[in-house]
């Protein structure tokens, strides 16, 4: 199983990740409020602006501070390791 860092020393499992969106539709904002209202909110900005949702299989949506291009270029420099051989 891979660990990605998505800021500030938080880590989490890359096969798990379904989505990594951008928080400021209100569409997404909904989602986050109903994971929140659900107990199903796991805040990893640690305090700083949420600059990307990331929605896991295990129904979990994770905030970081982190933009989705930074996430998606580590995911994908993560699974192109993967494939090499």
């Amino acid at each position: 199983m891979e660990l990605m860092n998505i800021g500030f020393g938080s880590l989490i499992a890359t096969g798990r990740v379904l989505a990594i969106l951008d928080p400021d539709s209100a569409p997404i904002k909904r989602v986050v409020q109903e994971a929140r209202d659900r107990g199903m909110l796991i805040d990893a900005s640690y305090g700083r602006k949420t600059k990307s949702v990331l929605l896991m299989d295990t129904d979990h949506v994770i905030l970081s501070a982190m933009t989705p291009d930074v996430l998606g270029a580590r995911w994908k420099g993560i699974h192109e390791e993967e494939e090499e051989p």
